[in-house]
């Protein structure tokens, strides 16, 4: 009697058409396309791009790291001599090869004749003297030796020329469109097209900041080698100076003047200061300094979340699981004007059923994030995993368990 009766029970469950008051039409079944998790990154007007400090140099430019947003700028296209701040590439191409696993910090390298016949700042190399890639990097970083970025450039690539093919590469790859390495130090004596821009410097910054183990090295003042028989210190003042500071690169040649890529991060806002062609030693801090100063006064970064309490539940017709709880998937700050985001309300759009099945990643409902009546951002709530349409076996199963 208890098998009839659940047969005719699922018979009845199976003939019930959808109901009418079905929710979230948008999320259902047939409407799985992928929404946008976020709608802008770059909440400030483009206005603002235009230069707002006053700098005695001849291109410059303030960029917000985690979203790439151009706060102020001048000529910030204008192709132009990098002395060192080049090697912001070297390290990036260098911090891939140790992620990778190509390096190891305590691998240690002969230095080659080609290495140590390099001029300018150096740590006066010998031929066949070995350092390991920690030394090097702390030469490279903090003193801007051009011989130990040369011999690390060997290593990771096998010639300081191909180091410099593989430089213009990911140069392409990270749209750096105003850039053409000839070299791996930003030795520009015998260079003439050597050049890249405050822009292209700052889309190489942001690119090198994602690696961390460059700030183990960019943010140290001091520090010495050969058991302490030489001392490195710090090309760039600000890093004992300037509150956050993570780095990054200096530059000084007759050709380029003076010029500094500083990054510095206080309150989640992570920001790059490109100066180039200052006068001076003191104009290139002084710009940075402005630029960063000006940054951390007027913007804000606000990262959308979503807490596991505030989630919903939304029931599974027909499905499996009789419920689903979603998970946020990621989303991108948004970079504001400082005291915005008290003014954000977060609005959920969200049914109260999904139709079954649902596949994992498939949209349940959104969260978006209003400033006045502009969406700034908005986080895609998704099925954690796969829930299939239950079958009559499945009902019957419950059935007689529960019975």
């Amino acid at each position: 009697m208890k098998r009839l009766f659940a047969f005719l029970l699922i018979a009845l469950l199976m003939a019930v058409n959808r109901p009418e008051s079905f929710a979230a039409e948008l999320f259902s079944a047939d409407r799985k396309e992928s929404i946008s998790s976020s709608l802008s990154a770059e909440a400030v007007s483009e206005n603002d791009a235009s230069m707002q400090v006053d700098i005695d140099c001849k291109a410059a430019l303030l960029m917000e790291a985690s979203t790439g947003k151009v706060l102020t700028s001048i000529h910030e296209h204008e192709k132009r001599y990098p002395a060192s701040v080049t090697k912001i590439m070297s390290l990036l191409l260098i911090c891939e090869a140790i992620e990778a696993g190509k390096l190891s910090l305590a691998d240690e390298i002969p230095a080659t004749p080609e290495a140590c016949s390099k001029g300018g700042s150096q740590i006066w190399l010998e031929p066949g003297e070995t350092m390991t890639v920690d030394e090097l990097l702390k030469a490279t970083c903090i003193f801007s030796a051009n011989d130990a970025c040369t011999l690390l450039g060997e290593a990771v690539a096998g010639s300081d020329e191909a180091f410099v093919a593989m430089m213009n590469e990911k140069a392409a790859m990270l749209g750096m469109n105003d850039t053409n390495f000839e070299n791996c130090t930003g030795l520009d004596d015998t260079a003439e097209n050597h050049l890249t821009s405050a822009y292209d410097i700052a889309l190489m910054s942001r690119a090198l900041l994602k690696h961390d183990i460059v700030k183990e090295y960019s943010t140290v003042y001091m520090d010495t080698l050969r058991q302490g028989k030489t001392q490195l210190v710090n090309t760039n003042k600000l890093v004992r100076t300037y509150k956050g500071i993570t780095g990054l690169k200096t530059g000084t040649t007759d050709k380029a003047g003076c010029c500094i890529s500083a990054t510095a991060e206080r309150d989640g806002l992570s920001l790059i200061a490109v100066v180039l062609g200052a006068r001076d030693s003191a104009e290139r801090f002084s710009g940075a300094k402005k630029l960063l100063d000006w940054g951390f006064a007027n913007y804000e970064c606000f990262t959308p979340r979503v807490e596991n309490e505030e989630l919903p539940v939304i029931n599974v017709y027909r499905g499996a699981e009789r419920t689903v709880i979603p998970v946020p998937k990621a989303v991108s700050p948004v970079v504001l004007k400082r005291g915005q985001s008290k003014a954000i309300k977060a609005v959920a759009e969200c049914g109260e059923s999904v139709l079954a099945p649902v596949e994992k990643g498939q949209t349940l409902g959104m969260i978006k994030y209003y400033l006045d009546e502009e969406i700034i951002a908005q986080i895609r709530l998704i099925a954690p995993d796969d829930i299939p349409k239950i079958t009559v076996f499945d009902y019957l199963k419950k059935m007689l368990l529960q019975g």
